[in-house]
């Protein structure tokens, strides 16, 4: 049976070693989403695996107080230099020193996160009536790239294809982030909204995002360099770049009044 991606702790704290080209090449986020998360007038925000910042500084920007929870240190200097407050820690450990939060937001993380102990541990963090709100974004590149990087991982890592590569869909865990939100008492049920929009990479900055994936960290240096090499090669093919169609999913749910209180 497949280990559960929380569990591959490697992979999960495999970013901290690219912390300032993640920081470069990953994406941020659309301003519809941002709207979303701060619909219910959230003020006070705490940024569960926040890494280089890039959640928390648009967060920032529209007037809240954000604290980050990272537990790569490298990850979290590299947020710090941007002016943010973060705490080094895995959070299902994290000591809140009894704080309490509007809104916990996660972006790109959830999926390294228990999602029993998580969704627990966010019930304790957040008022009544405050906020879940865990997003990832997803998409393919377009055709005919898309069909050319297959073959690429086809023949130089197979195993790389389907799960991370094209697309990211599996990365996101829906079904198990709502699963543990169902059986929790804490929350509502949860929504999930989605929020399209687009980007345009050039062969870098493409072959820099996903050099950044933490399966293709996990590679050996001279096959990871071989098949970064291909990528961009493939890009060139079919005219050094694309546009690509992102969308964002948010999985929120709103937390619930404590049994008997």
């Amino acid at each position: 049976m497949a280990r559960v991606l929380f569990e591959n702790r490697a992979r999960a704290e495999s970013f901290g070693a690219i912390a300032e080209l993640y920081d470069r090449a990953r994406p941020s986020y659309p301003p519809a989403l941002v709207d979303a998360l701060l619909s219910g007038g959230a003020r006070s925000v705490v940024d569960v695996g926040c890494g280089t910042g890039i959640a928390a500084t648009l967060l920032t920007a529209r007037g809240c107080e954000v604290l980050g929870v990272e537990i790569d240190e490298r990850m979290a200097e590299v947020a710090r230099a941007k002016g943010l407050e973060v705490e080094v820690a895995r959070f299902e450990d994290w000591d809140e020193r009894g704080r309490r939060f509007d809104l916990l937001a996660s972006g790109q993380a959830w999926h390294w996160i228990d999602p029993a102990a998580g969704t627990a541990k966010a019930a304790a963090i957040l008022h009544e009536g405050a906020r879940l709100g865990l997003f990832w974004n997803l998409g393919d590149p377009p055709e005919p790239g898309r069909e050319r990087l297959a073959a690429i991982y086809e023949r130089l890592e197979p195993e790389l294809r389907e799960y991370t590569a094209l697309p990211d869909k599996h990365l996101h865990r829906t079904d198990e982030t709502l699963a543990a939100l169902g059986a929790a008492e804490w929350f509502a049920p949860a929504e999930v909204t989605r929020f399209e929009w687009s980007e345009t990479y050039d062969t870098a900055g493409w072959v820099a995002r996903v050099s950044t994936k933490s399966d293709h960290q996990m590679l050996p240096a001279d096959r990871r360099e071989r098949l970064l090499v291909a990528i961009g090669e493939g890009i060139d093919a079919v005219g050094g770049s694309f546009t690509m169609a992102q969308e964002t999913v948010l999985v929120s749910a709103q937390r619930l009044p404590d049994a008997g209180a």
